[in-house]
């Protein structure tokens, strides 16, 4: 599979490009604490998708898409706290977590076919 047609991949760059617009209008403050908290575990998730596919064994791509996982579900705490705390408007917020929420799904159904063609 090319990285650039692995559909979970795409919506994860996708995310983190939107986070990143997002993030770059708050201030330095905002940017230093939770901001760069959320851009860098959003775009960890489609990091260690790559990475994984790169690794060319099904168990370090196993490894690596539970972390990128872990990355997604850190970015739901980051995303959180940021509305909590006003850097997010209602809806902004809403489709960033359905984003996620969509790649969630996505991934681990990715993750339940890794290793299958091998018959392991």
């Amino acid at each position: 599979m090319k990285l650039e047609e692995f559909r979970v991949y795409q919506l994860s760059m996708d995310l983190g490009e939107l986070v990143w617009v997002v993030v770059n209008k708050w201030n330095d403050f905002q940017k230093k604490t939770i901001g760069l908290q959320l851009i860098r575990s959003i775009d960890s998730v489609a990091a260690n998708l790559s990475e994984g596919l790169g690794r060319y064994h099904y168990k370090e791509t196993i490894h690596f898409s539970y972390y990128s996982r872990g990355s997604l579900f850190e970015s739901k705490t980051w995303l959180t706290k940021a509305r909590n705390r006003d850097l997010l408007d209602e809806k902004t917020y809403h489709e960033m977590m359905s984003a996620i929420d969509d790649i969630s799904v996505k991934l681990n159904n990715y993750i339940k076919t890794i290793g299958k063609s091998t018959g392991i």
